[in-house]
């Protein structure tokens, strides 16, 4: 009989995902006794073990703050050649070194315990208090518990009320929602899910070995046919020739029977392998339509023992390129104090940014900062949202939107918070709130209403919002904003205090988005390594639409690149710019893209 350890703490976050891994730094950071139980060894979930080591979302230096601003700044400095490999993200790394990031900060909390290779069996409750959980060798006491599982595990396994599917126009009155179920809704109850693959290119003249899986040109026919060869192998280029594929487009998306993910352990192992083998046929497909110097990555991900999980079971001939389970878009979601839905995410009238939201004495309760454009996977459907986004810095970008604390309480259920996919929000509006950079957030800000619970000796339902919010605008490691302001960085000296006159008086918060700040050198980006600096001539295409024909055009492997940038200083100084004038810059090139990402502008001819 196997023996099953006891352990008492003050948190316990279950899943090393995105979400629970930064739940439990920031909880550790804090002070808290913390124990963070995962299923594999690699912490990050989505953007590591996931494979999704391309993400989307806050890319604008004014959203880069937290912890998914602390882990763009690593990666930067750790990352070889850069971080602008691919057209689809302006981040691509190496999935190993984003999970030795996350593993490095977790070592440096000796507060802070991780054990790997267990799931969650039971939920132990008091009444209505969560209470802690039993794993398969490990049974847990703790004053806290969190769900940091990818697809929602201990609100089914505590009886914790949640959601799952679609919700229809009646019940919130969302724009997009539909007016009554349909083929839609019931063929795909929740978002596509995609099993990663990452393919390397071996060279010219080299034949890679052959993918696992079987040539189904009929199945994925015109994948690339709109976009060309070389635009579809560079969507999620990453370094040192390895390429993400989690393509859209009659690629492999998998949603055959997707209930099966919530029914029984046999019935999710089966659609899994389903969705493995499906990604792998795709590899398989552009391995035999594209060339044999395509196959699988080597030394992505890591090698595991089959015995860890059920899920390990499906990886052992194929881990070197394979993630190590699939990037889940969707999960059961809280039915939380307050719902994130379609309209609280969608910019007001005449404005670039939602409303701020308010609880029920009126005060802002906002604590993370979301800005993608609301996207939903189904295969071969067309699914038209309600718009949310503009053109900024020289490209199209999400207006951004803020989720409320109580997304993240139970109802009526003590002991517990969520910090994941798991949310309390809608179906619809979930295709904005699951990226990877706002779950990174929604995950920190989770740990710390955990930590302060701790040190108050209160429940999750009874901590004051603006002590949450005080405390994350000022820790030390990862100041995280909670308002949206487009003109200010965490570098600004006024950052801080816009934050708090903002939520003091949310009534002043304009529309625009834009706080009354003065640019000063501070305001400058750092994050161009390479130093790169060129000249020419800057072309006004149309509005927000830049480019620069390049006096060097040898030196830079063409004559004319598009100019965005991410740096509210350089935006600002974008449209101060007449056209066909003489300009010199620094930033970054992306070939992929076809641009330059600009950092500044450091002179202008007349």
């Amino acid at each position: 009989m196997n023996r099953i350890e006891e352990r008492t703490v003050d948190i316990l976050v279950v899943g090393g995902g995105t979400g629970g891994t930064c739940a439990a730094i920031q909880a550790a950071r804090r002070g808290a006794q913390t124990l963070l139980v995962s299923e594999f060894p690699w912490l990050g979930g989505m953007l590591t073990a996931a494979g999704v080591s391309a993400p989307d979302g806050s890319e604008l230096a004014a959203f880069q703050t937290g912890m998914w601003g602390a882990l763009v700044r690593e990666l930067t400095q750790k990352q070889p050649g850069g971080l602008d490999h691919n057209w689809v993200s302006l981040f691509g790394f190496n999935p190993q070194i984003g999970a030795q990031i996350f593993q490095d900060w977790v070592d440096a909390l000796p507060n802070l315990d991780w054990i790997w290779g267990q799931t969650p069996l039971e939920v132990y409750r008091n009444g209505n208090c969560v209470t802690g959980v039993r794993f398969q060798s490990l049974r847990v006491n703790a004053t806290l518990t969190l769900d940091g599982t990818e697809l929602g595990d201990l609100l089914a396994l505590a009886d914790i009320p949640h959601r799952w599917g679609w919700e229809l126009q009646a019940e919130w009155g969302e724009p997009s929602a539909p007016q009554e179920a349909n083929e839609l809704t019931q063929r795909y109850p929740v978002q596509t899910p995609t099993w990663v693959i990452h393919l390397q290119d071996y060279g010219e003249g080299v034949s890679a070995p052959d993918i696992p899986g079987s040539v189904t040109e009929s199945v994925f026919a015109g994948a690339w046919e709109n976009h060309g060869v070389e635009k579809f192998l560079s969507y999620g280029r990453l370094p040192n020739g390895t390429m993400m594929i989690n393509w859209p487009i009659q690629g492999n998306d998998y949603g055959i029977n997707l209930n099966r993910l919530i029914e029984s352990p046999e019935n999710q192992f089966t659609l899994l392998q389903e969705a493995l083998e499906y990604s792998l046929n795709f590899g398989r497909t552009i391995q035999a339509q594209l060339g044999q110097r395509y196959g699988l990555a080597v030394n992505q991900f890591p090698v595991l023992d089959s015995t860890i999980s059920p899920r390990s079971a499906l990886l052992p001939q194929f881990q070197q390129g394979v993630a190590l389970y699939p990037y889940f878009r969707e999960s059961r979601r809280l039915k939380g104090q307050i719902t994130l839905r379609e309209q609280d995410i969608l910019p007001q009238p005449d404005g670039n940014v939602a409303q701020l939201p308010r609880d029920e004495t009126g005060a802002i309760n906002s604590i993370v900062i979301g800005n993608y454009p609301n996207d939903h996977h189904y295969p071969g459907v067309d699914f038209r949202l309600a718009p949310k986004s503009l053109r900024w810095g020289g490209r199209w970008t999400g207006t951004p939107f803020t989720l409320p604390y109580g997304c993240l309480v139970p109802e009526e259920i003590t002991g517990f918070l969520v910090c994941e996919k798991n949310i309390s929000v809608s179906h619809i509006a979930n295709g904005a709130s699951r990226l990877q950079p706002v779950v990174m957030n929604i995950g920190q800000a989770a740990g710390m209403a955990a930590a302060l619970c701790i040190e108050r000796r209160e429940d999750p339902h009874n901590l004051p919002v603006r002590v949450l919010q005080s405390a994350l605008l000022t820790d030390k490691s990862a100041p995280a904003a909670v308002i949206p302001c487009f003109n200010l960085t965490h570098r600004s000296p006024d950052w801080q205090t816009w934050q708090f006159h903002y939520l003091e008086h949310g009534e002043k918060y304009p529309k625009t988005g834009y706080a009354p700040h003065t640019f000063s050198p501070v305001d400058l980006g750092t994050s161009c390594t390479d130093g790169l600096e060129v000249s020419g001539l800057f072309k006004r295409l149309e509005e927000q639409s830049y480019q620069l024909q390049v006096n060097a055009p040898a030196q830079w492997g063409g004559s004319t690149w598009r100019l965005i940038t991410t740096e509210p200083l350089v935006n600002d100084a974008f449209e101060g710019l007449e056209d066909q004038q003489q300009i010199c810059l620094r930033g970054r090139m992306n070939s992929a893209g076809g641009w330059i990402i600009v950092e500044e502008i450091t002179d202008v001819f007349s």
